[in-house]
């Protein structure tokens, strides 16, 4: 297969395991700077420009895209879905996916247990918002956070009102959530890839934080995760439309809770926490998912490395 990471990082650890994984399998394989990047329509066809060079032959794509340039990568994604690649995160899929409150309102018209959650409108009585959402501590956190950046553990009404003013005048949606205290600052991450989950860890928060993501400090270690988990992580992902997805389940008193759905997981984390080569089982759902679509593979093209 033709296969091209879409990465503004070509040397981030996910960008270039997918890369090494895509070379061992037999394929060719290279890396799109979305940024570099040209989409053009011509004679009422789709093209794709890398630099001033066309870019044709391609068979998928694996899209590595960042928070910061959502917007360019949904547009790029959905062009070459119009140019027939098959991606690895559907356009749909991943607009889905970054917008938290949207996400859960298909969660929850799924029948997916979340944890319950407002986003509250300049001048909302936050008084009864907390009273609705069991008292405080309360979760506040921006709709496209990655990474645990923009959430906060508020403590206090006087501290909740501060913090929605600061979003608001910043015109910043948030989400208020319920603080799911027998969690103890963990959650478990569970990646699901092609309809299956392929690795799990469970991720707990350092000393004084409450976040548990890796990139504040948390530590991941190996989990056995339940039927019940692994379905719930299964159907969060088929409900957003996803090909990969990392998803995040808290473990509460009424049972599992899906917290979120990440559409773009890094693999660092939990490859080293399990040691498994989730890498290697995208690439190769990759080619199971597309050889349906052609008996043969396609001619070679020549992609950046």
């Amino acid at each position: 297969m033709n296969i091209a990471i879409l990465s503004k990082g070509p040397q981030l650890y996910s960008t270039q395991r997918l890369y090494q994984a895509g070379l061992a399998r037999g394929h060719q394989i290279g890396i799109l700077d979305i940024s570099r990047c040209t989409q053009a329509l011509i004679n009422g066809k789709p093209v794709l420009f890398f630099d001033n060079t066309r870019v044709d032959g391609l068979d998928a794509v694996i899209p590595r895209i960042g928070t910061s340039v959502t917007q360019e990568g949904l547009a790029l994604v959905a062009h070459l879905e119009r140019m027939g690649v098959f991606s690895a995160t559907s356009a749909d899929g991943l607009w889905q996916a970054r917008d938290k409150m949207r996400a859960l309102i298909r969660f929850q018209a799924a029948g997916i247990p979340i944890p319950n959650t407002f986003c509250p409108g300049v001048g909302m009585d936050i008084t009864s918002v907390a009273s609705e959402l069991g008292g405080f501590p309360l979760v506040v956190k921006v709709v496209d956070s990655t990474h645990g950046v923009g959430v906060v553990l508020v403590e206090s009404l006087a501290h909740a009102t501060s913090i929605l003013e600061v979003f608001h005048l910043q015109n910043t949606r948030v989400l208020m959530q319920e603080f799911i205290r027998e969690s103890q600052g963990t959650d478990v991450r569970i990646l699901v890839v092609a309809g299956r989950v392929v690795a799990a860890m469970k991720r707990v928060a350092k000393v004084g934080e409450f976040r548990s993501n890796l990139h504040q400090g948390g530590v991941g270690f190996p989990v056995s995760i339940s039927p019940e988990e692994e379905n719930l992580a299964i159907r969060a992902t088929e409900t957003l439309g996803l090909f990969i997805a990392g998803v995040d389940i808290l473990r509460s008193h009424r049972g599992p809770l899906v917290l979120e759905v990440n559409a773009s997981p890094g693999l660092e984390g939990i490859e080293q926490t399990t040691g498994t080569d989730v890498a290697g089982a995208l690439i190769e759902s990759l080619e199971q998912a597309w050889l349906p679509r052609s008996h043969a593979f396609s001619s070679d093209i020549q992609l950046p490395v």
